[in-house]
């Protein structure tokens, strides 16, 4: 961590056992000196008190968490956003195949709200077979 004019100056009294293992393994994690296994060994039992405390989560583990989950949303975006762009296709093809007029999609936009709420969006293409009146001749569009 190096010295720095916001640092301060303490002396400690470790037993021989504790030196010694300190002295074994700050180079373990990496650190650079003593000093700098000290503070984040400090860091590390100050995160666990404050997580049996308050019910948090320590600060690295947050941090960690907070890092998937940012990688888990723009994945989510780009396949929201690649969606996005098929349904637009499909729908623009659809509409260049026949005439619809305004009040018709007005109803049908109504419906389709009424549908998603009634079913928390869990709407399938089955559903909504079963949900429209039978043909004339009886015939079930969809097979069972």
């Amino acid at each position: 961590m190096g010295k720095s004019e916001n640092t301060h100056k303490m002396t400690i009294r470790l037993s021989p056992i504790t030196e010694f293992r300190l002295e074994r393994d700050y180079r373990l994690d990496g650190s650079r000196s003593k000093n700098e296994f000290i503070e984040k060994a400090i860091t590390h039992y100050q995160d666990l008190l404050e997580a049996e405390q308050n019910e948090m989560l320590p600060a690295a583990i947050q941090s960690a968490i907070d890092g998937r989950l940012g990688m888990f949303e723009d994945r989510l975006a780009r396949l929201l956003y690649k969606l996005s762009v098929e349904m637009d296709m499909g729908i623009s093809a659809v509409l260049d195949c026949i005439q619809l007029d305004a009040d018709y999609l007005r109803k049908l936009r109504s419906d389709s709200v009424k549908h998603v709420k009634a079913t928390n969006g869990l709407l399938t293409f089955e559903q909504k077979v079963r949900e429209r009146p039978d043909d004339e001749d009886g015939d079930d569009q969809w097979p069972d």
